[in-house]
């Protein structure tokens, strides 16, 4: 009978091991990431955004940045609302999760090369780039699935 218990919970513990490594998915690294038409469905970090923090990056002045170009009532409160993008409220209503995805992945997989909003989780190399950020993203995998979290409460 011992043997039985003790046999049954190690098989108890390898199987939830193995669950738990399994849940636990590889980041997609910004060269990995699959557009699919206008739409990026994969997660990148494998986990579920989270809303406050996505308002965080959306607002913050050295990351997202959102709010130099958008306007959004959601974050009336806070200064200097752009206005050279559209607004942003009920954007949750316009696109899906993936599109918002792709949008903020690099939007000009999705609105062409003439856009002048930047990707946010592509590699950034160029001449006008600062040497910290060459080949970096300005958003990690995380960052980009939080402001989509965040994005998808703006609804009308």
């Amino acid at each position: 009978m011992v043997v039985r218990k003790s046999a049954a919970g190690v098989c108890l513990a390898f199987s939830l091991g193995c669950l738990t490594a399994g849940a636990v998915a590889a980041t997609v690294e910004p060269q990995d990431v699959v557009f699919v038409e206008a739409a990026v469905e994969a997660s990148l970090s494998g986990s579920p955004g989270n809303p406050a923090e996505g308002a965080k990056w959306f607002k913050n002045r050295k990351l997202g940045n959102c709010l130099a170009c958008h306007g959004n009532r959601d974050l009336a409160s806070e200064p200097f609302h752009g206005d050279i993008g559209p607004p942003l409220d009920g954007v949750a209503d316009r696109y899906s999760e993936g599109e918002l995805r792709a949008i903020i992945v690099n939007a000009k997989q999705v609105f062409g090369p003439e856009t002048i909003m930047p990707g946010f989780y592509r590699l950034i190399e160029g001449q006008r780039v600062h040497k910290d950020f060459q080949g970096k993203p300005v958003l990690s995998a995380q960052q980009v699935e939080d402001v989509i979290a965040y994005l998808k409460t703006l609804k009308e």
